[in-house]
């Protein structure tokens, strides 16, 4: 049997910055400007950072982060502060997160709240003490201006040192209730997302104005307000049956996110109730389940691992002093037509 010693004598040595600089022919400056992306790099050649990072991955160079930290007195390190870990919408924006990150020598410490006050701000204050540089946040409302420079991603609170990145939600109503104004539907079921959730009131806000605008009527009695935590298709599913016991005709169902919108969907049918051609389901966020439910759900989508990554980006950027504050940037949605909606009888 192989020991821990055999192992470790056949494991290759250890190539050090200073071994990729003689290697090139470079000074050790030089070479770490490039691999630790420095605003230094920016005055080398191109074809120079090139070749330093072609012969960095040929002699299987790995950076020794506690030296480099020890060093520059930095951690290299920055903390996510989402509602949930592992749900679908927080999932994808973390993975955007950590695709740059990983790209540009960051780790990233996460930690979910699950919308309780005590313990987001405990957290908040574990990962400063952790060292992280920066923050960066997930469908959550940030109340008092945080000492770090933080990107929150739906964000919607304008606050000194915070870089909200929001969905154009006027945008998104516009698209959801066109196509479903185009398919003729006018008696329109909704589901208002979640007080806590930081998207819901501006959403909501965003649907009522264009429904004036495009004389759609929304009733009182089509609109259901949903509560909880759960971030599975069970979300949606008691509130898709409460509309039906209400005994108000609907043709359509815009529902606040695809979660709510599956779930939904599911107590249509148990009902007897055909999608499409019973009722039309429309979700928002085009999460990956959307394009395999059954039928596959037609959402307005928001560039989630898009949007991860620009946080990401924006937060380095404030880190290494690379660009100037920015209080939003906002992206755009799309509408992405499956099989859930149809023309209305």
């Amino acid at each position: 049997m192989k020991t821990l010693k055999t192992l470790q004598s056949k494991s290759r040595p250890t190539v050090t910055l200073k071994a990729v600089a003689q290697h090139l022919g470079l000074t050790p400056g030089t070479v770490s400007a490039v691999l630790n992306n420095s605003s230094a790099a920016r005055s080398i050649p191109e074809h120079t950072r090139n070749r330093i990072v072609t012969a960095a991955r040929e002699l299987n160079y790995r950076p020794n982060f506690l030296a480099r930290s020890l060093r520059v007195q930095r951690t290299f390190t920055v903390g996510v502060i989402a509602e949930e870990i592992g749900d679908a919408y927080g999932g994808m924006v973390v993975s955007g997160v950590e695709a740059y990150l990983r790209e540009h020598g960051f780790f990233f410490l996460t930690v979910a709240h699950r919308h309780d006050a005590n313990l987001l701000h405990t957290y908040a204050q574990m990962l400063m003490s952790r060292g992280v540089e920066g923050l960066i946040t997930i469908d959550t409302s940030i109340d008092q201006e945080p000492l770090l420079p933080t990107i929150a991603v739906a964000g919607h609170q304008k606050m000194e040192n915070v870089t909200n990145i929001i969905l154009d939600h006027r945008r998104a109503a516009e698209l959801g209730l066109r196509h479903l104004k185009q398919l003729g539907h006018t008696h329109i079921a909704f589901l208002k997302g979640q007080s806590q959730s930081s998207d819901s009131a501006t959403r909501w806000e965003a649907i009522l104005e264009v429904a004036r605008d495009f004389d759609i009527c929304i009733r009182p009695e089509l609109v259901v307000q949903i509560e909880g935590t759960d971030s599975t298709p069970e979300l949606g599913y008691p509130y898709g049956k409460a509309l039906l016991t209400r005994n108000f005709p609907f043709t359509a169902l815009f529902a606040y996110n695809d979660i709510s919108a599956i779930g939904a969907m599911r107590a249509f049918q148990e009902a007897g109730l055909r999608v499409p051609q019973d009722v039309s389901v429309i979700g928002f966020d085009d999460i990956a389940l959307a394009s395999f439910c059954l039928p596959s759900l037609t959402t307005v989508r928001q560039p989630l691992l898009k949007m991860g990554q620009i946080a990401a980006q924006t937060l380095l950027d404030r880190i290494e002093d690379r660009a100037a504050f920015l209080p939003e940037i906002a992206v755009e949605p799309e509408l992405i037509v499956r099989g859930s909606t149809a023309p209305s009888k």
